[in-house]
């Protein structure tokens, strides 16, 4: 009975009027999932699937030689002639023996180096037969998980919309695509998605790629986060040795099985087999594996990935006709695996480009590309679903429409809309999802901080929030909120209104106003979380601060691609603060609190700024070069592209009310990249320069001011925006200036050469950072770090020597960096 339903589901999933189906089993009938299936001296195929079962296209009633090819297996042809459809044929494939009868052995040296050579050796040569071409592409991409639990780090995590079951296991992503992909060297790409699915939401858009899918072995490096050696690249000898494990025929042509074997285990490389074509030196097959430490994403447990080539008579050379990625992950007390198929036909390695074939859209969806039915699916899915992918889809599809109706999500708000012990003092939201709008209270208890000014301060406040589409591209928010501080006993309120339009220009206008307490750099270079903590337990009162009442507009909209425009107008009122508490939980006898004024620390009664009003303008152009992007009818998402900088350029007006001496204006620029250098690590620049017109009077507030850190504590990723060790307004200027930052993470190229220390799986971390100014003579740091420290899979440490340089004399320090922070907004 379970085999019948089994073989019902599976041709469910199948064109059966025009198909040859089966199974695909081993001498000991267990299925072979991802055999390669494919017509002769054509591009028709299939993969089997996890279950092993197959489904090919072939519909006319004549004779068909079918090629069943597996790694580790004997490749087997059958010739059909199939009268009727579906034609129904199950193979069973004999694992491969290998044998070394053929190979001279030399004592000296294992015979995988003269192959490992000669591959190297052609390896331009065999990249440049892959130098453009179009294809037919699917792909089809699955995560599962198990035992989640139903809370993490205190948060609700629900049940993801009723992917999870009882035991809080399930499919959470399970999406297909059909595409036609082109290519042309170096770096020219596109894909046209014409069609999409994705399980439990017929309106939605898969994340497959060919272009995320592109793994070659061809190239020095493979990307997946961090760029990993390839055992064929130009260096690869200096990271991997190698074993010939044997060799088998495939027809006429000899296979070599080697064996891969990384010398430095946490270098970036791979372990597994690679098998290459005798002297065509050429892939046949991939069977590679790394580790998330190696790819640096400490939550990925392993990765595989397993690659197919077939033989094409025509232009004499192997193409790779499907792929499979296998990995497994796990992270607070969730674990899962998940599967990326990608099955490749139709190659024209002839296509006839013109300037019009590629644009900097690098993917695009055609109309209705998430529309299609079951009949197409089933006619056009060259890899069968298995049967928890052919259940998931009905499970899902059968119950979307139940979980958008109006009974099912008031019953889902019911629920998460009940108040809880703390939600006077955290906050709450209420949220009515069939009418897209929800409503919130933000509680006090996670806004309070101290600093000299307010004392103790926190903010309360009540947001609204509109979404008008199911994806909440065209959305609506509002919030005012109160801020009170217990030293200073002022409470002062600020609204806000942001309305964006859409995801395709970022359309977006907001108005806002009120009174707030304000760093006098607006860049905020001293989080609140961390000035309160080095103000009570280190008496350094560093945030300093003024009364901001003001009333601003803002706009921003991608004017075309590549083009980003910001502006906003603002009135502004801005008065002078003072310390209002001398409260310190550890107290230093050698260190005491500085005033409120950046300009004078040891002037308790004089203010940096006099009370004034000013209207302000400021407007920004982002310009990213030859910008590539994704596209679907609901959306644009921009790539980052390192071949190009990002250019910024901006001018802010200040014209005062009353007196004349506070108008300015500020012109600027800055230029940053992020540039891969392969497994030799990632380098990173900002370049700004600026000047001011009528700057001489103007108030403090609207000098140019420079990121200092005195904290010694790092929050950011990198550190190509701060001076590590320059205090925060030491050298803000009104007049010209310059400031550059170069960084370079190795990630593991030198670290994971040192025996001992390549166990650790550290990044080694170098930058400089060099400021001029007219009136001030340079300030430059250098520094050297180590990054990734961490325990298990939380690596989100860092520490950093740091040295100054200013005139004539030096100072050293250490910095801890919490990139933990940073992800958190604090």
């Amino acid at each position: 009975m379970r085999f019948k339903l089994i073989l019902l589901l599976f041709f469910l999933s199948a064109n059966i009027s025009a198909q040859i189906v089966g199974k695909v089993t081993d001498t000991k009938g267990e299925p072979l999932p991802y055999v390669n299936i494919y017509l002769q001296n054509s591009y028709i195929g299939t993969t089997t699937n996890d279950d092993g079962n197959y489904s090919l296209t072939a519909s006319e009633r004549k004779d068909y030689k079918i090629t069943f090819q597996f790694l580790g297996y004997k490749t087997l042809t059958k010739t059909v002639s199939p009268t009727s459809f579906p034609f129904i044929l199950n193979v069973s494939l004999e694992e491969e023996t290998t044998s070394l009868d053929e190979v001279v052995v030399n004592t000296s040296e294992d015979p995988a180096y003269r192959i490992i050579r000669k591959t190297i050796a052609q390896r331009k040569e065999n990249l440049e037969k892959l130098s453009e071409y179009t294809a037919d592409f699917y792909s089809r991409g699955l995560w599962h998980v198990e035992n989640v639990p139903e809370k993490i780090m205190g948060q609700e995590v629900g049940d993801f919309d009723g992917m999870l079951d009882s035991t809080r296991t399930g499919i959470i992503y399970l999406s297909e695509t059909i595409s036609e992909i082109a290519y042309q060297k170096p770096d020219k790409f596109t894909e046209k998605i014409i069609a999409s699915k994705v399980s439990g939401n017929d309106n939605g858009f898969s994340f497959n790629s060919a272009q995320s899918a592109n793994i070659s072995f061809y190239e020095n490096t493979v990307e997946l986060n961090a760029a990993l050696v390839s055992p064929i690249a130009n260096n690869a000898l200096s990271y991997y040795n190698y074993k010939l494990d044997g060799v088998f025929y495939e027809g006429p042509k000899l296979i070599n099985k080697i064996k891969v074997i990384p010398k430095r285990p946490n270098d970036r490389v791979w372990q597994g087999y690679v098998y290459i074509v005798e002297d065509d030196w050429e892939l046949y097959g991939v069977e590679l594996s790394t580790t998330g430490a190696a790819i640096q994403v400490p939550f990925v447990s392993n990765l595989t990935v397993k690659q197919n080539y077939k033989y094409d008579t025509g232009n004499d050379f192997w193409v790779k006709i499907s792929q499979t990625v296998d990995f497994g992950f796990g992270a607070f007390g969730v674990t899962g695996d998940g599967r990326f198929i990608a099955v490749y036909s139709n190659y024209d390695f002839k296509p006839e480009f013109t300037k019009k074939s590629f644009t900097n859209e690098v993917l695009s969806f055609k109309a209705e590309a998430n529309k299609k039915d079951s009949l197409f699916w089933k006619g056009n899915r060259p890899v069968p679903l298995t049967d928890e992918e052919l259940k998931d889809y009905i499970k899902k599809d059968s119950i979307q429409i139940l979980r958008h109706s109006k009974p099912y999500l008031d019953s889902i708000d019911a629920k998460s809309n009940k108040p809880g012990i703390m939600s006077l003092l955290a906050g709450y939201t209420y949220k009515n999802s069939f009418e897209k709008w929800s409503v919130g209270y933000e509680g006090p208890l996670k806004g309070i901080n101290f600093n000299t000014v307010q004392g103790w301060n926190s903010k309360a406040g009540l947001t609204f929030y509109k979404w008008y589409d199911d994806n909440q591209t065209n959305t609506l928010s509002a919030a005012v909120r109160a801020d009170y501080g217990i030293a200073e006993d002022r409470l002062r309120f600020s609204a806000n209104v942001v309305r964006n339009f859409n995801w395709t220009d970022k359309l977006r206008i907001s108005l806002s106003g009120g009174s707030e307490v304000a760093q006098f750099n607006d860049t905020e270079p001293i989080s609140p979380l961390i000035n309160t903590f080095a103000t009570l337990f280190f008496e350094r009162n560093y945030m300093k601060l003024y009364e901001l009442n003001f009333g601003r507009i803002g706009y921003s909209q991608e004017i075309f691609n590549g083009l980003h425009l910001y502006a906003v107008v603002a009135y502004e009122n801005r008065k002078p603060l003072f310390n209002n508490t001398d409260y310190v939980t550890i107290p230093f006898d050698d260190v005491s609190y500085t005033s409120n004024n950046p300009l004078a620390p040891n002037d308790f009664n004089n203010a940096a700024i006099a009370e004034h009003n000013i209207v302000k303008s400021k407007l920004r152009a982002r310009i990213n070069f030859a910008q590539k992007y994704f596209s679907n009818p609901d959306m644009k998402f921009n790539i980052g592209v390192d071949k190009y900088p990002e250019l910024n350029i901006s001018v802010e007006n200040g014209a005062a009310i009353t007196e004349n001496q506070y108008d300015y204006t500020q012109f600027e620029a800055s230029l940053n990249q992020s540039i891969s250098l392969g497994n030799k690590g990632q380098f990173y620049y900002n370049l700004k320069g600026g000047t001011f017109a009528n700057g001489d009077g103007i108030s403090f507030i609207d000098y140019k001011h420079f990121n200092g850190n005195q904290t010694r504590v790092g929050t950011s990723p990198n550190y190509t925006n701060v001076f590590n060790l320059m205090p925060y307004y030491d050298f803000s200027t009104n007049k010209s200036y310059f400031e550059g930052h170069v960084e370079h993470d190795f990630r593991g190229w030198i670290l994971g050469k040192i025996p001992g220390i390549n166990q650790l799986n550290l990044n080694l971390v170098a930058g400089a950072h060099f400021l001029s100014t007219e009136e001030r003579k340079p300030y430059s740091e250098i520094s050297v770090g180590i990054d990734n420290l961490g325990f298990g899979k939380f690596r989100l440490l860092r520490v950093d020597y740091v040295r100054s340089y200013y005139n004539g004399g030096s100072d050293g320090a250490f910095i801890f960096g919490l990139k933990f922070l940073d992800l958190l907004g604090i």
